[in-house]
């Protein structure tokens, strides 16, 4: 079953409205036949995009829908302005913000009630790598969401697996490694719901940058990436979206 190649790029706290006009400039000239390409900048840049060719999300999301939630975004706003895609359980939110598998979960219900694409952001840490237990603890953190939305809510949602020892150090698992995550998670997924598990796209995040691209998305089980860096320097996101492009 063929699944559509994703390419999304997480500014996390960086940009300006320069690099937003370098971008709307580049790729309004710039079309993939095989790859969907997403950017995740700050709340505040999301609507200074008017390319039609990159779908603009942004990098969290409120389980809440309304209320005196001082600086949240609710899925009733995203839907509002148009946004059809949200991160949501960036490693970053779970370890530095305390975001539990339960909040993770009931931001994606939420998320999906209104027909917002979750990004579902999983991954383990070096220790737990290292005592191995990854397959029990992706394992974990999948089950916390289909408790909650069902197989058939997480068939609405992208998954991308970011291992958190690699992210932000240069450091990048080997297409081996991240190709066997990938496959643990297609295989867990499919002893529930094998269609689910086929089309679903699962995005690797972790250090993807342009010389690993290539070696990473001809892995079999690896539908694109996540990419953190690497997405705020134009041409380099550009050489990683054409390596997608040539496997798609």
């Amino acid at each position: 079953m063929s699944r559509v190649k994703i390419i999304a790029g997480n500014w996390k706290l960086n940009g300006n409205k320069a690099l937003v006009d370098e971008f709307n400039h580049t790729f309004n000239q710039t079309t993939f036949e095989h790859v969907s390409v997403m950017i995740f900048p700050p709340a505040l840049y999301v609507n200074e995009f008017n390319c039609e060719h990159l779908t603009i999300g942004v990098q969290n999301v409120s389980e809440q829908t309304s209320g005196a939630f001082t600086g949240e975004l609710s899925v009733d706003m995203l839907n509002d302005m148009g946004i059809t895609h949200t991160l949501i359980g960036h490693s970053e939110r779970r370890d530095i913000y305390n975001e539990t598998n339960e909040l993770i979960a009931a931001k994606v219900a939420q998320a999906i009630a209104v027909n917002i694409t979750p990004v579902l952001c999983i991954g383990e840490s070096l220790e737990t790598r290292n005592a191995g237990n990854v397959y029990q603890f992706i394992q974990s953190q999948l089950d916390s969401v289909i408790e909650v939305v069902g197989i058939t809510g997480l068939a609405k949602c992208v998954i991308a697996y970011e291992p958190i020892w690699a992210i932000g150090t240069g450091v990048t698992a080997s297409p081996e490694q991240a190709q066997e995550v990938h496959r643990f998670i297609r295989d867990y997924l499919g002893s529930i719901d094998e269609v689910v598990a086929e089309s679903l796209s699962i995005l690797y995040g972790g250090s993807v940058n342009a010389k690993t691209a290539s070696e990473l998305f001809v892995q079999p089980d690896i539908d694109g990436g996540l990419v953190g860096g690497a997405s705020l320097k134009k041409e380099e996101f550009l050489t990683i979206c054409h390596a997608a492009n040539q496997r798609g």
